[in-house]
């Protein structure tokens, strides 16, 4: 890069000098020296720009990975909640807001705590501090209007997104091209998981295309039922050996295979 660096600069001053040598031959003959000078002009933007550009390691990264589906590996200083995390990118820590999707909120000033807003946190937590951290980028807008990266996240190359939606934890939103790349699959995994009617779409009404209904989810029920979250029934069984009843802290419909009320019974 280095290299290309200086010849870039190099075949520019070469130009500026070309251009100012015909400016002063001009000027001797009192031809107008307009065109002349509009031109070394050109010249000096494109050095300049040249030096901005590919001077700046941060403005050279958005030219290499806007467009690209390229995963860059990044560290995680904290999560933040359910679609919300903080990262080190770049030598400094940035928060990330991840694209496509939006979980019910856990210490929303107004909103306040929503149902499943810890679930779907704690959930992220886990995912995130499970493997390789990556972050992926869109076509669009990179930073929203609070200085959050925009990104689609991965563990060990698994869509930490589509894992929110596919357990009920997160619904697709804040849909605005171009950045929807992996729109599609993030609407079918939403699917199966409101024919499943697990997680957020176990409260009827509750999550809508423009947000959460608070209302309804407080006549409907709470996520405060369900206080503890296990992975899968492997997990459940070690704390509950013979599984738990519908209505336990720790019972989730997707773990009631035969629908019969009870979670991973033997």
């Amino acid at each position: 890069m280095e290299l290309f660096l200086g010849f870039l600069v190099f075949a520019s001053l070469v130009a500026c000098g070309v251009f100012f040598s015909k400016v002063i031959k001009k000027a001797k003959k009192g031809i107008s020296l307009k065109r002349s000078v509009q031109s070394l002009g050109v010249s000096f933007v494109v050095l300049l720009g040249s030096v901005a550009v590919f001077g700046n390691p941060e403005l050279l990264n958005l030219i290499q990975t806007s467009g690209t589906t390229d995963q860059i590996p990044v560290k995680l200083v904290k999560t933040i909640d359910g679609d919300t995390i903080k990262i080190r990118y770049q030598g400094k820590d940035q928060n990330v807001r991840y694209l496509l999707i939006d979980t019910p909120e856990t210490n929303h000033p107004r909103l306040g705590k929503q149902p499943f807003g810890e679930e779907a946190k704690e959930r992220n937590n886990q995912l995130v501090k499970s493997g390789k951290l990556t972050i992926e980028f869109d076509v669009g807008e990179r930073v929203d209007k609070y200085g959050r990266l925009l990104a689609y996240v991965y563990v060990d190359g698994k869509s930490v997104q589509q894992t929110l939606l596919e357990e009920g934890l997160a619904r697709v939103a804040y849909v605005y091209p171009p950045n929807t790349r992996h729109l599609t699959p993030y609407e079918e995994a939403q699917q199966r998981a409101k024919i499943k009617g697990i997680g957020i779409w176990s409260i009827e009404n509750y999550a809508t295309d423009t947000g959460f209904k608070e209302n309804d989810a407080k006549n409907s029920g709470s996520s405060d039922e369900v206080k503890e979250y296990f992975k899968n029934c492997t997990e459940l069984r070690k704390k509950y050996p013979n599984g738990v009843p519908k209505g336990h802290p720790a019972y989730q419909a997707k773990m009631d295979g035969d629908k019969d009320g009870y979670a991973c019974e033997r």
